[in-house]
């Protein structure tokens, strides 16, 4: 059995990387919202600080653009 194919040309590598853009760009929106959301309802700066590591955040996350 032979495959005159070559897997550089298929084009599931090229879906697969898209997919991949796209989750991580939604990744990254769910994590600004969840950092924001957490800072808005802490008691305190201590507080926000464990949450968003309980969430694995940094506070940075919320900061960004988006």
């Amino acid at each position: 059995m032979s495959w005159s194919g070559s897997p550089a040309t298929t084009n599931g590598q090229g879906d697969f990387a898209a997919a991949q853009v796209a989750y991580s760009a939604v990744c990254d929106s769910q994590n600004r919202r969840a950092a924001r959301v957490v800072a808005g309802r802490s008691a305190d700066a201590e507080d926000c600080a464990e949450m968003l590591a309980m969430l694995g955040l940094d506070a940075a996350e919320g900061r960004r653009a988006g």
